[in-house]
């Protein structure tokens, strides 16, 4: 061991003050050079906080030896958020779940960055109030990973994304120092919106040590239905039909015929396999709306020639109508190994001509592609199924994926509506920003971060970088 490296573990340890908390074993290095998406990027130092004070302590010891740090939850980003391209400190907030508070009179939760998404939305419910964002990642994922990436999920329709639910951060910033941004107030224009910024910077900005969010009251109750169409074109119609109806459903998730084969042969729930798309609509609020509202949605997609409307009689019936999305993920990694998932958005009007695209990629590059997502945002889930192990299989698949993102730029939509950017799509940001609003995103960059250690290589392309699907 060099004496540099010996004396930079030695001042992590003294800043968390336990040694179990500062990881350098090769073994352990490799445990947080990957995440869900591709790419591996081995650290120098992991690095297990479980105070701000340990946070501001480490980022002092970062900048003073110009290594690079990258804040981590649970890794189950897809899109290289948390990958340490440059090396340096990661630090572990998954340990850091210590503070989950509820404040039911001002409808705030109060937790710091390792508690579980999933987590926050439960014990709301013990006060009768809802955490809506819902990533499907959310039993898993942390809050802090959700506030950098901005994470969405099927609720994101109706309640909107994680951003809207943060009122106020505690933050460490590039040189050490604690910053507070809003609070506990719904209403607040002091100054530039700080809060906005930070979320979903991916850590490019500064680190987030705890976070105050805004609850809601929970729905009474809910109500879904499955709604098949005999044509893609048709079920997008559906969509604004619904929408212009005056309802708006908390959830609308969308499946065409290759995950809705791809789930019936994995799990046999007796699903129409001669359909081109389904429809799953779930609607909240008072029971005694929710009749009439669901036959107001009913009316709406049999007028553009849906196939059948099946609503659930009972909550053990919804159950089994939702089952189908969720297994679309397991489903389709029985056909193929290596699953590419991307979540290009475009206008609800596009849905209809985005599906198209992706059909004539499908049958360019000859690829197995299924599509699945929220369709009421226009948040389609391209899913390519590969195996890695066939370069010249994988050489197709990352042609096809820069064209989906082609596409959705050019129907007026973005790379991405939930996944984040991270090192997979950085390659794509011009396209989409042009060279000017990309430059103006580096310089607010170089303000909060002019040594650019906190997580390196993200959003911003490097010269001469391209997009590879590779894990060597």
């Amino acid at each position: 061991m060099d004496r540099q490296r010996e004396l930079i573990i030695g001042k992590l340890v003294e800043a968390v003050g336990d040694t179990s908390r500062v990881l350098t074993e090769v073994h352990d290095l490799f445990s947080y050079s990957f995440d869900a998406s591709f790419g591996v990027y081995k650290p120098d130092f992991v690095c297990q906080p479980m105070a701000t004070i340990e946070v501001v302590e480490i980022v002092k010891l970062a900048g003073q030896y110009e290594l690079p740090i990258v804040a981590r939850g649970t890794g189950t980003s897809l899109s290289g958020g948390p990958l340490p391209v440059k090396g340096g400190i990661v630090l572990d907030f998954s340990l850091w779940n210590t503070k989950l508070e509820i404040d039911p009179d001002n409808l705030v939760a109060i937790v710091s960055p390792g508690v579980i998404t999933a987590n926050i939305n439960a014990k709301a419910g013990d006060f009768g109030l809802m955490y809506p964002p819902d990533p499907s990642s959310a039993h898993v994922s942390t809050i802090g990973g959700n506030l950098a990436e901005n994470a969405g999920g099927p609720r994101g329709l109706k309640y909107g994304v994680t951003k809207d639910y943060v009122l106020g951060l505690e933050v460490v910033t590039a040189q050490g120092k604690v910053i507070r941004t809003g609070g506990k107030t719904v209403k607040n224009v002091t100054g530039y919106d700080l809060t906005k910024l930070i979320v979903g910077s991916e850590g490019t900005l500064g680190i987030i040590t705890e976070a105050t969010l805004r609850l809601i009251p929970k729905p009474m109750a809910t109500k879904t239905a499955m709604v098949l169409f005999d044509e893609i074109v048709d079920s997008g119609r559906a969509i604004s039909k619904v929408l212009r109806s005056g309802i708006m459903p908390s959830k609308m998730e969308i499946m065409d015929r290759h995950s809705i084969i791809a789930v019936e042969e994995y799990a046999s729930l007796g699903l129409p396999t001669d359909v081109e798309a389904i429809l799953l609509i779930e609607l909240d609020g008072h029971p005694l709306a929710l009749e009439d509202e669901m036959e107001i949605v009913s009316d709406a997609c049999m007028a553009v020639n849906a196939r059948r409307v099946q609503v659930a009689k009972n909550d053990q019936e919804a159950e089994q109508l939702w089952q189908a999305r969720k297994l679309v993920s397991p489903a389709i990694v029985k056909i193929k190994p290596t699953k590419i998932s991307e979540d290009a958005t475009v206008p609800r009007s596009k849905i209809p001509e985005m599906f198209q695209r992706l059909k004539e990629i499908r049958e360019k590059y000859n690829i197995h592609l299924v599509v699945f997502g929220h369709a009421g945002d226009g948040n389609l889930h391209p899913n390519i199924i590969a195996d890695q192990r066939d370069e010249k299989e994988m050489r197709r698949v990352e042609q096809a994926v820069e064209e989906i993102f082609e596409a959705a730029v050019s129907l007026g939509g973005t790379l991405s509506g939930e996944h984040g950017i991270g090192l997979m799509k950085s390659p794509f940001m011009e396209m989409e920003l042009g060279t000017d609003g990309l430059h103006m995103m580096k310089l607010i960059k170089e303000a909060w971060d002019p040594q650019n250690i906190l997580n390196p290589g993200k959003i911003f392309p490097e010269s001469g970088q391209r997009f590879e699907l590779r894990n060597d």
